[in-house]
C-alpha cells in the first residue's frame, strides 16, 4: 500500500480548492448550475476550505482570510437551502 507524503496531500487539498471554486464559477456562468443548489455551495465551501488550509499552511493570510469568509457564505447558503 502506497503512503502519501504530508507536503503531497497538503498541495492535493489546495488543487482542490481552486478546482472546486473554479468548476462552481464555470457551472454557474455557463448555465450548467443554479447558485441555489446544494451542489454549487458544496463546491465552493470545500473549495475555499482546501484554500484556506494550503494558505495558512504557506503562510499566506490574505487568501486565507478572503476565503474564511467564502466558507462562511457557503455555509449560510446551505442553511438557507435546508429551511
Amino acid at each position: 500500500m502506497m503512503v502519501m507524503k504530508p507536503k503531497i496531500i497538503d498541495e492535493i487539498i489546495g488543487w482542490w480548492g481552486a478546482g472546486a471554486i473554479v468548476l462552481a464559477y464555470a457551472l454557474v456562468s455557463f448555465d450548467y448550475l443554479s447558485v441555489s443548489t446544494y451542489l454549487y455551495q458544496l463546491l465552493n465551501g470545500t473549495g475555499a476550505v482546501g484554500i484556506v488550509y494550503i494558505s495558512f499552511k504557506k503562510k499566506a493570510y490574505q487568501p486565507g482570510v478572503l476565503n474564511i469568509v467564502w466558507v462562511i457564505i457557503a455555509v449560510i447558503a446551505i442553511i438557507r437551502l435546508l429551511m
